[in-house]
């Protein structure tokens, strides 16, 4: 492996003490009983800002024999291969391009202590690089390090770092272990948790090449999910959105996944999470990842019968979602909490993240329900509402004709037999499976989202 270049490590000087003479004194008894009787300034009230409880251990089995743990709390990431490293082995670590050296170094530096050969790749996060040509990358620099199936492979970062970091371990010499440090919300409630990897691929059956979600991947479930709460300190506002768009999925389909209750907890506390409360934050991840957790366990690679698609529910939005997300052109405003002119007035041009385009797919999908009789009445409304005030949008502008995007959406890796099957918000907060939907109801349900 090349020679790691190390930053040496910086020297902070205290500040010089000032001297116990050094302050004025008065002159004069006038001046000195004018100094005492002056209002005396109260020091500053600090208020610590709260921070999640003792690590969280969370395990779930997605398979038998197979145990994926779970780690949530604060200054985590080190820990990513502790216990899971042999002596004198490898680790290549995929990261994100532009991640802060604060959320990398430490690993590298714990990886040195124990003795740990390794290597960087690094991936730029976007749905255009979430391709063959990153993953070929990843697999390049396990063979040039010589790495061997008792490695480890672990990835730092967003969806995108993790999905194709997933999919090049469980490639790699036919499966290796591999480590998820996800450092978006998206990826710690989403991408990093049930085994999906995946990378997109082009198709050339259109005017322009199609770039099409996800088709081309495996399932190779990760040994551990580090959550490190520190990550989303310095998340974007928009891709912090994105990410409770997903929470919000969970919410819509709670009843069926054993926590009804968890899209009235998103709604009273939606204030804490929008103000990066970490308490709330790691609350929030916990209650995502359990959730999760019951449906992979139940039906890893989504061969339940059930009506309500067992692991397929979790699909919600998405065949909706995976065919706007990649369209060029968009534009769309998303309020949010905030409320001055400058923000309202923005504009933000696409393409969509991930989390925005399923918080459409939502939308699209409750008024699909209501047009069936599956979906309570007025959920779409409301819905609409509760992502407005996140900040997601929920109209986009640009959007090709209706039967373009559908036909789009014959790609789904849901479609069977060449017709589509959607997962609807079905009543009691559960969800639902309908086949071959009318053709009428999925354009309707694409127009709604319609600037």
């Amino acid at each position: 492996m090349p020679t790691k270049a190390r930053k040496p490590a910086s020297k902070r000087v205290p500040a010089k003490a000032p001297s116990r003479g050094a302050a004025a004194r008065p002159k004069g008894r006038a001046k000195a009983v004018a100094q005492a009787r002056a209002p005396v300034a109260p020091p500053p009230i600090r208020t610590p800002k709260p921070k999640p409880s003792a690590k969280l251990k969370i395990a779930f089995k997605p398979r038998a024999g197979d145990i994926t743990e779970v780690l949530i709390g604060s200054a985590l990431i080190p820990e990513a291969g502790e216990g899971l490293l042999r002596s004198g082995g490898a680790a290549l670590v995929v990261i994100d391009a532009g991640l802060p050296r604060s959320l990398v170094e430490p690993l590298l530096r714990a990886l040195d202590r124990t003795g740990t050969r390794w290597d960087v790749a690094v991936v730029t996060p976007s749905e255009e690089n979430k391709s063959l040509a990153t993953l070929e990358d990843i697999l390049s620099h396990a063979a040039r390090g010589r790495m061997e199936r008792g490695d480890l492979l672990i990835a730092v970062g967003g969806g995108v770092a993790c999905d194709v970091a997933g999919l090049a371990a469980a490639l790699y010499r036919r499966g290796v272990r591999h480590v998820l440090c996800p450092t978006t919300l998206l990826a710690m409630v989403d991408a990093s948790v049930g085994g999906k990897t995946a990378v997109n691929i082009r198709a050339s059956r259109e005017p322009k090449a199609a770039l099409l979600k996800n088709l081309v991947g495996a399932f190779h479930q990760p040994a551990r999910v580090v959550c490190d709460m520190q990550a989303l300190e310095t998340l974007p506002a928009r891709h912090f959105a994105a990410g409770l768009a997903e929470c919000v999925k969970h919410g819509l389909i709670g009843g069926s996944c054993g926590d009804a209750g968890l899209m009235d907890w998103l709604t009273k506390n939606r204030p804490r999470l929008t103000a990066r409360d970490p308490v709330a934050c790691a609350d929030l991840v916990a209650r995502n990842i359990r959730l999760k957790g019951r449906v992979v366990s139940a039906d890893e690679r989504e061969a339940s019968p059930k009506p309500d698609g067992g692991r397929m529910m979790l699909n919600l939005g998405h065949t909706f979602a995976h065919a706007i997300e990649t369209l060029p052109g968009l534009s769309w405003r998303a309020a949010g909490d905030r409320t001055d002119a400058q923000h309202l007035a923005a504009v933000t041009l696409g393409p969509l993240l991930h989390g925005e385009a399923v918080g459409l797919g939502l939308l699209c999908a409750a008024h699909a329900g209501e047009r069936l009789k599956v979906s309570p009445a007025g959920l779409a409304d409301s819905l609409r509402a509760m992502l407005a005030r996140i900040g997601l949008p929920t109209r986009v502008e640009g959007l090709p004709p209706s039967e373009h995007v559908a036909e789009r959406m014959i790609d789904d890796k849901k479609t069977q037999g060449g017709r589509l099957r959607l997962i609807l918000p079905a009543k009691g907060r559960k969800a639902k499976v309908i086949h071959a939907p009318p053709r009428d109801v999925v354009i309707a349900a694409i127009n709604s989202v319609r600037g």
